[in-house]
């Protein structure tokens, strides 16, 4: 491993997996017993507080289930399994994220997990990390999975107008990162963007070391480029003083990327990434406006920061999941 690999492992910025795991298995022995008396008693708290409205906006926007939505009674009696008896999932983030909640029911209730990056439509009602921002998604739910990866925030002590008049992306490609290939070959060695690949498929010039989030957080302009699902990085973005820069998402997470405003929240730019250089010209122009976007991501990026009020929308949402699939 060369020096540059090391620095990067030591500094990247991202959430330690170690400190992760060491809570989700200390969370796994914790017998469930213990948890569930106290379950009536954080709902009915949450019935209390002054933001109720606001956390029951949120649960039904994860969660869109109504109790005459139809889906095969047959197949959710062979595909639903008791929270007792949930496996772990192939990438074991999921089932310990969704768990977190889950175990806090009793134990007989059925539900369907449905892990990894889903980019397909629920049949029957599932719990997942991502859902299609088109079409009918009412039968995925959300729950904030995969968070040691993607709930990533900074404390960037940088200003806007200090910061590198560029646009910089990292990231892999791959079959289902169409959209980056495509970035790449448009944008790749022009004066205005700094781009390369993390990975080593395709075109091989283009391959780059990856940076810490200390070492992006030095560009004006960021992207956040859709992968498997949605864009990893746009969390941390919106929380620094750099501008994310995107075409509209098509899928969501807890994040609820579907209610991100263009050119409010972050920059937008078309599919093909033709106005980027456009784009740019006119927030270096009008550093107002591109401050006013960084305010606007951080103020909406502030609502997922306070931990107890997320844990009562997660079981809220649970619960909600449990009311209308186990009548």
């Amino acid at each position: 491993m060369n020096k540059r690999k090391i620095y990067y492992l030591l500094h990247s910025g991202k959430n330690s997996k170690l400190a992760y795991y060491i809570k989700v298995y200390l969370q796994e022995i914790t017998p469930r017993c213990l948890l569930r008396p106290f379950l009536s008693h954080l709902l009915q708290e949450a019935e209390k507080r002054s933001d109720y409205d606001y956390i029951m906006e949120r649960v039904n926007y994860y969660n869109r289930l109504t109790k005459d939505i139809v889906f095969s009674q047959d197949d959710w009696q062979k595909e639903a399994v008791c929270l007792d008896k949930q496996q772990k999932t192939g990438q074991k983030v999921y089932y310990f994220d969704a768990m977190e909640y889950g175990r806090w029911f009793p134990g007989h209730l059925l539900w369907r997990l449905e892990p990894g990056d889903p980019n397909q439509y629920m049949t029957l009602p599932s719990v997942v990390k991502c859902r299609n921002l088109e079409g009918d998604s009412r039968l995925s739910v959300l729950l904030n999975m995969d968070k040691v990866r993607h709930f990533i925030f900074v404390n960037d002590k940088t200003p806007w107008e200090k910061k590198r008049d560029e646009v910089l992306f990292r990231g892999d490609l791959g079959a289902r990162k169409q959209n980056r290939t495509d970035f790449m070959h448009r944008w790749y060695g022009k004066p205005l963007v700094d781009a390369g690949m993390t990975n080593y498929e395709g075109e091989q010039e283009w391959h780059r070391e990856k940076l810490t989030i200390a070492e992006q957080m030095a560009y004006k302009f960021v992207m956040s480029l859709e992968g498997n699902d949605v864009a990893s990085n746009l969390k941390w973005v919106m929380s620094s003083n750099c501008l994310a820069v995107t075409p509209r998402p098509t899928m969501e997470t807890w994040f609820m990327e579907g209610l991100l405003v263009p050119n409010y929240h972050y920059v937008e730019v078309k599919p093909d990434f033709s106005d980027l250089e456009e784009k740019v010209d006119y927030y270096l122009s009008h550093p107002d406006k591109a401050k006013a976007i960084i305010q606007h991501a951080h103020e909406w990026v502030d609502q997922f920061k306070d931990k107890h009020r997320e844990d009562l929308i997660s079981l809220l949402v649970l619960k909600k999941y449990f009311d209308i699939t186990n009548p």
